[in-house]
């Protein structure tokens, strides 16, 4: 097993399930000392068992955290901080689908809820950790976007508003911040097979969710969806060394279906 986090303290978003969780996992495998920060602390606890499995000797902070929440960001990153003294990565994952619906017919409260979690939080989030990291001279940030951010989804405005937001401040962001050491990029995945997604579905057809996946990823030319720890391999690999001249990019991870259209 590689070692390339040996010594790197790595912040996740979102930790508590999904592509959070995988990427949390796949690093504590390769040396990575974790900060995971979620609204759901159960869901916390679940990933450090986890990792604890496969990297018994992982040190892992569990910090709960509304990423909408500007005090609560500042919070969870003032206690990275004062665990770690650094921040190498940062996963800025953290993020919710929201209710599907025409564009006329999307709730006011929802748009800001999603809009507030999507974008907000990946705002904060990069705000304060951008601080630590230019002082350090170093780091990288991974957002996770999606393939909404970069073509439309239908019945789903706060959400693709949200992703294309990410992708906006990814793309300005990395200019900025290059000269600094800091490289800045997103992932935009497209169809993995996370809670996020299983409820997306059920949204559709609560009884026959599984089916209506079936037809989903009939678009895909890989047929299936994507599993969370194809994605927490590109993740691990951006926040590493190896990543080092890759900046300002949005990398979708999606079978190849953005390209097809």
């Amino acid at each position: 097993m590689s070692n390339r986090f040996e010594g790197k303290v790595i912040l996740i978003t979102g930790a508590g399930s999904g592509l959070g969780q995988a990427s949390a996992i796949q690093v504590a495998k390769e040396g990575a000392k974790l900060s995971l920060v979620d609204l759901n602390n159960q869901a916390l606890e679940e990933t450090k068992k986890l990792i604890l499995e496969v990297a018994a000797e992982a040190e892992v902070l569990l910090l709960t955290a509304d990423v909408s929440n500007e005090e609560e960001v500042k919070t969870y990153v003032s206690k990275t901080i004062e665990k770690y003294s650094k921040i190498d990565g940062f996963f800025n994952n953290a993020g919710i689908e929201g209710k599907q619906n025409l564009t006329e017919d999307y709730g006011i409260d929802e748009f800001r809820k999603v809009v507030g979690v999507n974008l907000n939080g990946v705002f904060f989030g990069m705000k304060y950790v951008l601080e630590v990291m230019k002082k350090q001279g170093s780091g990288k940030i991974v957002n996770t976007a999606s393939v909404g951010g970069i073509r439309g989804v239908g019945n789903q405005s706060g959400y693709a508003a949200s992703k294309h937001g990410v992708v906006g401040l990814t793309r300005n962001s990395g200019i900025e911040y290059g000269q600094f050491g800091i490289s800045i990029n997103a992932i935009a995945p497209g169809a993995i097979m996370t809670p996020m997604v299983e409820g997306s579905l059920k949204q559709i057809d609560p009884e026959n969710w599984e089916e209506v996946g079936k037809q989903f990823v009939q678009p895909n030319p890989m047929k299936r969806f994507g599993k969370p720890e194809e994605v927490g391999y590109l993740v691990a690999f951006l926040l590493s060394n190896e990543a080092n001249f890759i900046n300002s990019a949005v990398i979708p991870i999606d079978g190849g279906q953005s390209y097809k259209y």
